[in-house]
C-alpha cells in the first residue's frame, strides 16, 4: 500500500508561481510512475503531469512549459513547480500514484487533493 500527502496548495495571483509537493509513505518501491491531476468544478478531471520510474517526464498540453515536475527519492517526495499560473489553473490538484502491480496507467494510488486558486 502507498499513502500520499499534497501540500502547497493556495492563492496566487496571476503570472504568479507556487509549488507543489507529494509525500509518499509506504511501498514505494512498487511505484510504476507518480503524477498531478486537477478538477475544477463542473469540469472533468485534467491529466497534468506524470514522471515514470526512469525519470521521464510527461505534461497535459494545458501546462506546457510552465509546469515542471521533479521528485528526491531520498525524500519520497514528488513536486510540481507551477509558474506563470493563469486564472484557468484554478482546481483542486491531487498527486497520484500507478503500481507495478496492477495496469499501468489507472493510478491506484491518490491523495486528498490540494486546492490551488489563481486570481486574476
Amino acid at each position: 500500500q502507498v499513502q500520499l500527502v499534497e501540500s502547497g496548495g493556495g492563492l496566487v495571483q496571476a503570472g504568479g508561481s507556487l509549488r507543489l509537493s507529494c509525500a509518499a509513505s509506504g511501498r514505494t518501491d512498487s511505484l510504476y510512475a507518480m503524477g498531478w491531476f486537477r478538477q475544477a468544478p463542473g469540469k472533468e478531471r485534467e491529466f497534468v503531469a506524470a514522471i515514470i520510474w526512469s525519470g521521464g517526464t510527461s505534461y497535459g498540453d494545458s501546462v506546457k512549459g510552465r509546469f515542471t515536475i521533479s521528485r528526491d527519492n531520498a525524500k519520497n517526495t514528488m513536486y510540481l513547480q507551477m509558474n506563470s499560473l493563469k486564472t484557468e489553473d484554478t482546481a483542486v490538484y491531487y498527486c497520484a500514484a500507478d503500481s507495478w502491480y496492477t495496469a499501468r496507467g489507472n493510478y491506484d494510488y491518490w491523495g486528498q487533493g490540494t486546492q490551488v486558486t489563481v486570481s486574476s
